[in-house]
């Protein structure tokens, strides 16, 4: 499900679960912070540049996962299934390269909560951004609400998280949720251009100056997005939110 390829100081992380369009399932989440974890400690990668495929940066949270159907497990278990990608996303937020997330097709629910925790977002011009969560009666998290609040601001995290609607790329780029606009097919190169175009400068300084940012721009994120996953796993147990869920798989299987 994931392929990594190195050029020089760069590395380019591939997503690609086949006709899942990307969707994450525990195997994939489990095998993306391993991936975050083994390039953290690289010296030589000065850089990440994450992508999915041509189709889809990622489908989002895949509803057949264990997570929607972990009846027989124990509390605990249960707990640490809805927290595996609060822990990968703050694997990707925490490494010390810079990181881009490169957007082609889309990016729905959890796939945008990831490119969040990258440092820039690169989206083809023919892409779009969706969080859909309320649709299915759960919250945004992954510790993405204060992620996005930090960069569009609280009124339009709302309208992105409430009213459900696919943001088209210039929108998204005018709201600064995205970095920069390319064209259709093309999101990969130009966040590699970025990419190298940085790994121009001292590695050292560059790591400096970013983790910087991040501990002044991010202080108060992990008390933001405190249970996040407890709220979610909460709120997907409402009856309200089961038939929302069972009624949006119902539509998309007419949708084949």
């Amino acid at each position: 499900m994931i392929k990594l390829q190195q050029d020089g100081p760069l590395a380019i992380v591939r997503i690609d679960r086949g006709e899942k369009r990307n969707a994450f399932n525990q195997a994939l989440i489990a095998e993306l912070r391993r991936v975050a974890m083994d390039l953290r400690d690289s010296l030589d990668i000065h850089a990440i540049v994450l992508t999915g495929t041509r189709e889809a940066f990622s489908a989002g949270m895949d509803l057949e996962d264990e997570m929607w159907h972990c009846e027989d497990k124990t509390d605990l278990e249960r707990r640490e299934l809805y927290y595996t990608g609060v822990r990968l996303c703050e694997a990707w937020e925490a490494l010390p390269q810079l990181t881009i997330a490169a957007i082609d097709g889309f990016a729905v629910g959890a796939g945008v909560a990831l490119s969040l925790a990258c440092d820039w977002r690169v989206l083809a011009e023919d892409a779009f951004l969706y969080v859909p969560e309320v649709k299915i009666g759960i919250n945004l998290q992954w510790g993405a609400v204060p992620r996005l609040v930090s960069l569009v601001g609280p009124a339009r995290a709302k309208r992105i998280c409430l009213l459900c609607e696919k943001l088209p790329a210039a929108l998204a780029l005018d709201w600064g949720l995205v970095d920069h606009l390319a064209p259709p097919g093309e999101a990969v190169d130009k966040a590699t251009a970025l990419a190298h175009a940085v790994c121009e400068f001292p590695a050292v300084t560059v790591r400096m100056v970013k983790e910087a940012i991040n501990a002044a721009a991010g202080g108060g994120r992990r008390a933001a997005a405190f249970a996040d996953a407890d709220q979610s796993q909460l709120s997907g147990a409402f009856e309200e939110a089961v038939a929302a869920r069972q009624a949006f798989l119902a539509r998309r299987e007419l949708d084949r």
